[in-house]
């Protein structure tokens, strides 16, 4: 989403057009994020603020995907949740049970308001044997005033002070991209991916088996490309490049 489809909250040129002709082909797809504060109605709402109409049912989340994960690998289990409503409502809709006592997992996501008595909690806990999943990797986040301590960064923490390391569901982790695909019965032989990180879209996207369009309205620049040991499959300026191969 950000950087392919909009940048500092404003759409990338094309953008709109982009996802109209998406819309009138009558191909799937979906629009994805690691981040796991909103649900999809939230990230809707704030797509159409941005002058971009895509569905919640077109929109997929770390905080979806871990669900997902969860309900395959424990169905109706029970976790204690760090994060918001994305992560919360997507747990609660698969049957999970939220509790601090005694749950087979500490699950963590974003949240703008870390708190220390929530993460000891979640120490103590990972300390009697619940299992640790994170949503993803991602260090910081971004915010008007600079970066922000994002799960990966908290995850780090509570490995420090645990010695347990997570498993992150969401990219670079191909299963987050198998996870959308499974979401609206795609083939990867069929399926392109198209995102703005080397490191994250592009690396999860080629090991799914997706062919992987790299765009440059992100954090990847074009000097960028050949510092990593793979290669995206196609490389655009942004989506407005890739309007008229929407057939």
């Amino acid at each position: 989403m950000d950087g392919v489809l909009v940048h500092e909250g404003k759409p990338v040129p094309g953008a709109d057009e982009f996802i109209r002709r998406l819309r009138d082909s009558g191909k799937r797809f979906l629009v994805l994020t690691n981040n796991s504060i909103y649900t999809p109605r939230d990230l809707s709402v704030r797509l159409r603020g941005a002058g971009l109409e895509v569905p919640p049912e077109s929109i997929w989340t770390s905080a979806l995907a871990t669900a997902r994960f969860l309900d395959d690998q424990r169905p109706g289990g029970s976790a204690y949740v760090i994060g918001e409503a994305g992560l919360t409502t997507a747990l609660h809709e698969t049957g999970y049970i939220l509790t601090d006592i005694d749950p087979e997992y500490v699950v963590l996501g974003e949240t703008r308001t870390y708190s220390f008595t929530a993460i000891t909690k979640a120490i103590r806990l990972i300390e009697a044997g619940a299992r640790f999943i994170a949503t993803n990797p991602d260090p910081v986040g971004p915010s008007a005033e600079g970066s922000l301590p994002a799960c990966g960064a908290v995850a780090a923490m509570i490995t420090k002070a645990t010695g347990v390391e997570p498993y992150f569901v969401g990219k670079p982790n191909p299963m987050m991209m198998r996870s959308a695909l499974n979401a609206i019965n795609g083939h990867s032989e069929t399926t392109a991916m198209i995102g703005d990180r080397m490191d994250t879209d592009v690396v999860s996207g080629m090991e799914a088996g997706l062919h992987t369009i790299l765009v440059l309205t992100g954090v990847t620049t074009r000097d960028q490309i050949d510092r990593f040991p793979f290669r995206p499959s196609t490389v655009v300026e942004s989506v407005a490049d890739l309007i008229e191969l929407v057939e």
